[in-house]
């Protein structure tokens, strides 16, 4: 068995790095086509939009790994179905129950490869790519209204808001609104620049508006242009927090873009402080979930090695695996918003497209396998 598996396994990766690698070499191409026109921002050059693109392929890489399985294995066991080399190692004593065994082993092994990739080298490569953006377009890290994030601390509420972060990874256009527990605002502060600390933010240039809390609200309301507020403008204000890098990256960056454990902790922190996370939630299951793909899609490719054909057709079944491997895809992005939508439960929304695939391999496999 060992040398059966030597065979299997060599051919296996051997195809699927194949596809991936011409997955990538069109990913590559489309975006660096796509960058060519910030080419010349500033300091922004060629070799500059090079290495961006570079640095996007952990993450293609991560988002291809199912299809690739998919599409690798189906050639492979549609050729050896084709060349009858299946045929022969099954009358050495290959049943379909070892040989499925062997393909999950090395399906067990490409969970962990992708899970690597996915926790580990795309959420680097992604942050190092936009902040090497930022850094030579003198542009900043931001989405359409900056990062939004609430803190309850022991006396004070506080709403946050972060612009962008700039090419090193510091804060741009800051505003604190600080609220006491009935709700009303005592103080709000901006500032073009902050810094991360260990346990706090470091705004400089600071300007700090402190409301008086002696009138109540009719008064304020009847005497509003009387109002004397107190306005001061900071060289640097302290302000104590625990929100960190990581949760301001999590909020202004794709979730999906994040490793576990930060996407953990900010999901944390949002139900502290009572706001939703279901998205986010999505988002984590799916990164526990996703990987698992690959272990599926070698299921799927199995039943190809089934088949009985010499001559022709190959064609059309690698590209019934390329448009099941699409269809994959598009699934799973789909039942993430559905159920973001639906109020569906998180682990759910994110295992159901893994499911349904598994469900359909098991079912194809016994078919093939045992129809006669």
């Amino acid at each position: 068995m060992k040398t059966v598996r030597r065979l299997l396994y060599v051919d296996l990766v051997s195809s699927i790095t194949y596809v991936c690698l011409g997955f990538l070499a069109l990913f590559i191409f489309f975006d660096l086509v796509d960058e060519m026109s910030s080419v010349g921002v500033q300091r922004y050059g060629l070799i500059h939009a090079f290495a961006y693109v570079m640095l996007q392929i952990p993450g293609h890489l991560y988002e291809l790994l199912p299809i690739g399985v998919l599409i690798g294995g189906v050639l492979v066991m549609a050729r050896f179905a084709q060349s009858s080399e299946f045929t022969i190692l099954r009358t050495s004593g290959l049943d379909p129950q070892r040989a499925l065994k062997i393909l999950l082993m090395l399906g067990a092994g490409l969970v962990f490869v992708t899970f690597v990739i996915g926790d580990y080298a795309a959420p680097l490569s992604n942050r190092t790519a936009q902040l090497l953006k930022a850094k030579y377009q003198g542009t900043t890290i931001a989405g359409q209204s900056g990062a939004w994030l609430k803190e309850q601390q022991r006396y004070s509420r506080y709403a946050v808001n972060v612009s962008a972060l700039d090419g090193n990874g510091d804060m741009a256009r800051v505003r604190i609104f600080e609220f006491d527990t009935s709700g009303r605002i005592i103080s709000s502060t901006e500032a073009p620049h902050g810094k991360f600390l260990n346990d706090a933010w470091l705004l400089t240039n600071a300007k700090r508006i402190e409301f008086p809390q002696n009138l109540k609200d009719v008064a304020m309301e009847a005497a509003i242009d009387e109002i004397s507020l107190n306005v001061r403008q900071l060289p640097e204000y302290r302000w104590p927090t625990e929100i960190n890098a990581q949760m301001v990256s999590v909020a202004l960056l794709k979730p999906e873009r994040m490793p576990i454990y930060d996407l953990f902790r900010y999901i944390q922190h949002l139900d502290n402080n009572g706001q939703s996370a279901q998205l986010y939630e999505i988002e984590f299951w799916k990164k526990l979930f996703y990987p698992l793909s690959c272990m599926v899609m070698l299921m799927l490719a199995l039943p190809f090695a089934y088949l009985h054909f010499r001559s022709g057709g190959i064609a059309a079944y690698v590209f019934g695996g390329v448009v099941t491997g699409i269809s994959f895809f598009l699934l799973n992005n789909v039942f993430g918003y559905i159920g973001n939508i639906s109020h569906w439960e998180p682990w759910m929304a994110a295992a159901a497209p893994s499911m349904i695939y598994f469900c359909v391999s098991l079912a194809a496999f016994m078919w093939v396998v045992y129809k006669k």
